[in-house]
């Protein structure tokens, strides 16, 4: 399985010969101006919300690749008049994928579609097959929802946490956090794209070396195998 850093809370995820991207913003921001956006190739989308820092570019990756969303009902549908199709979810359900099973869960936050209208509730995804089981948190608060995950998927291989404060959990909430998910491997996302949210890297990466876990900074077009 290999993940790709997009920038932002956007990553891209091979698995099972299949190209699954989450929340892409790519073209908005300036820190990920190496990635060519008509480049990507993508067989789904998955979004944890609407804001426009999570679904920007959504609408040209379908154009060129014909990818599926998959989402909570409301982004789904304010997206099918644009043309984009999609497998509409709700928190607690899950539905198994040609490339894996995907699991709605829980995310504390806000959620609008870039034109104001309703976004529904926020989420986060747990995606798993016979080879790896990962979490992408989405934009979210801490959460001691967090705590059901590990009681209904298969165990975490790595999850995916915001760490950038101010709009989402800071680092020491993702440490709180990773427990609860009982999973010391963490790609972190969501930081200094933003005013906001730059952080210290290093201050993050002392904290977790204390706490005997993992964190993973990638580089914004950057690759790893999982």
């Amino acid at each position: 399985m290999k993940v790709t850093y997009l920038g932002h809370a956007s990553l891209s995820v091979e698995m099972k010969g299949k190209n699954i991207i989450f929340d892409p913003f790519i073209s908005g921001n300036e820190l990920a101006q190496n990635i060519d956006v008509n480049s990507l190739k993508a067989d789904y989308i998955l979004l944890t919300h609407g804001h426009a820092d999570h679904v920007a570019d959504v609408e040209v990756i379908v154009k060129n690749t014909g990818a599926k969303i998959v989402s909570n009902f409301e982004v789904v549908n304010w997206f099918a008049p644009k043309g984009v199709t999609g497998h509409p979810m709700n928190h607690g359900g899950k539905w198994k994928f040609d490339f894996g099973t995907v699991k709605f869960v829980n995310a504390i936050h806000s959620s609008s579609m870039p034109d104001g209208s309703y976004g529904g509730n926020p989420g986060g995804f747990v995606v798993w097959n016979n080879e790896k089981c990962f979490y992408v948190a989405g934009d979210t608060a801490l959460t001691e929802d967090m705590k059901i995950i590990p009681k209904t998927t298969p165990k975490l291989d790595f999850c995916v946490l915001p760490i950038g404060d101010n709009f989402t959990m800071g680092y020491e909430e993702a440490l709180i956090a990773s427990d609860y998910l009982k999973c010391d491997t963490v790609i972190a996302y969501h930081y200094d794209t933003f005013g906001y949210i730059v952080i210290d890297k290093d201050t993050v990466k002392k904290a977790f070396k204390e706490a005997g876990k993992k964190i993973i900074f990638l580089e914004i077009g950057e690759s790893i195998d999982m």
